[in-house]
């Protein structure tokens, strides 16, 4: 076979994907896998692979790939307990559905309870070339946690420096085709925090708070740390606004009632919304089927699409 039916082969599998060069007994193909995801890369590689094989050549393929632009959502909040892992976890499918490439970054150190709430508890992500493959979940959003990279129920007592990089490894992790980065971080103000804002740059931070006064002050804080670093505030979420009794259907406030909402005009952020303390949100999300999923989903999506709108204008 000469080196113009050896590029017909390759160019009827790859078009202008590839280019190919041949010397001596030698095929060399360069493969723009720019746009792809792992596994179309990877069949793209293998097709290219089975049209140039010729008995007595040697292939050698190389996969090149422009530098993806993708926008990082910092959701965060001045303390825990308030519900911030399931609010990024259905943040990130609600944007999903909305139509959104997107990833989920689990970096809560503290706590990393991503692999349950997308189903995908003990699951571990392989790497390609010392770079991190993302896990995929039932809802179309790759997942990386903090949870993967350790043994299960083992505690996680890394200092600075490990938790910095171990963020950036999965940060700067093989995403594909993702567009929007959702980070669940840790609660408060320290190392993670700060790296996030330094090294990766959020496009925008959503604040995560209960209604209840400590909660807010705390959430303040968090506002305050992504302000002094010029890192917009997306909104303030309100968590646990407001309890409808199952049985007589009277709504109670346990955590007060409308202070993030007061708290975001006094900051002159937007309020992005409440979601009610509700059980079925907590046990769905707990047995990793978070609502946002759902065909019925009427607390998520209006948040998700204000964010995204967000996106869209910045």
């Amino acid at each position: 076979m000469d080196e113009q039916a050896i590029r017909a082969a390759v160019t009827a599998v790859a078009g202008t994907r590839a280019t190919v060069r041949v010397e001596g007994q030698r095929i060399g193909v360069v493969i723009d896998a720019s746009g792809l995801d792992v596994p179309a890369r990877d069949a793209l590689e293998a097709s290219v692979r089975m049209a140039a094989a010729v008995p007595g050549y040697d292939v050698r393929t190389v996969v090149t790939a422009e530098r993806a632009t993708r926008r990082i959502v910092a959701v965060a909040s001045g303390k825990g307990g308030v519900g911030k892992s399931t609010v990024s976890a259905n943040l990130a499918i609600a944007l999903a559905r909305g139509g959104r490439r997107v990833g989920l970054v689990d970096a809560d150190i503290y706590g990393p309870s991503q692999p349950r709430l997308m189903a995908v508890e003990g699951t571990r992500p392989e790497a390609r070339d010392k770079v991190l493959l993302p896990v995929a979940t039932p809802y179309g959003v790759p997942l990386l946690s903090m949870g993967q990279l350790v043994e299960p129920g083992r505690a996680l007592a890394w200092r600075g420096p490990m938790t910095a990089g171990a963020l950036g490894q999965m940060v700067d992790a093989d995403w594909g085709v993702t567009d929007t980065l959702v980070v669940d971080l840790p609660p408060g103000t320290g190392d993670v925090q700060l790296t996030m804002v330094q090294k990766h740059r959020p496009a925008g931070a959503v604040i995560v708070s209960t209604p209840q006064d400590l909660a807010l002050i705390d959430a303040r804080r968090a506002i305050d740390l992504f302000e002094k670093a010029g890192v917009p505030i997306i909104g303030l979420i309100e968590n646990m606004a407001g309890y409808a009794c199952p049985h007589c259907g009277e709504v109670s406030d346990p955590f007060g009632s409308g202070g993030a909402e007061a708290a975001a005009q006094e900051a002159g952020i937007a309020f992005l919304g409440r979601i009610p303390l509700d059980i079925a949100i907590r046990t769905a999300s707990d047995a990793g089927q978070p609502p946002a999923a759902g065909a019925d989903d009427r607390v998520f999506a209006p948040i998700a699409a204000q964010v995204a709108g967000w996106l869209a204008g910045h």
